[in-house]
């Protein structure tokens, strides 16, 4: 898989500072911005009104693990699943793998929340990811 290009103000937001130890968010209030946004407007104004949003993938295989594959988000949201929204950022795939891992060790669904927000005139998802301390 070709790896995403992404225009500069496109690139998401979050970075390790926000782990600890085995890459658990510090606090409930970690976020990670997508990237790859830009081109998903359409489809990410729809889900701004819904409420409950989630993450729509589970955890990379190991072959996608082995060959670091970017990571392309859809989210449920009203029992379906959206079209894409954009992508984890480069090099945060393995926070998100890891929270998979936690929910799912915890029993619960394998899914992170997410939000819409709005910068400017566009909008952006947010992951949720300290929602997913346990």
């Amino acid at each position: 898989m070709t790896e995403p290009d992404f225009a500069r103000g496109d690139r998401g937001k979050g970075g390790f500072s926000d782990y600890a130890g085995q890459l658990v968010p510090r606090s409930t209030r970690v976020r990670i911005r997508l990237a790859g946004s830009d081109p998903h407007q359409e489809a990410i104004a729809a889900l701004a009104g819904e409420g409950e949003l989630e993450t729509a993938f589970a955890r990379r295989s190991r072959e996608a693990e082995a060959a670091d594959a970017p990571i392309e988000v859809r989210l449920f949201a009203g029992g379906r699943v959206s079209p894409p929204v954009g992508w984890v950022p480069r090099g945060l795939e393995s926070v998100v793998d890891e929270a998979f891992g936690r929910l799912e060790d915890a029993g619960r669904r394998p899914r992170i929340p997410a939000r819409v927000t709005r910068s400017g005139r566009r909008y952006r998802v947010e992951l949720l990811i300290g929602l997913t301390r346990i």
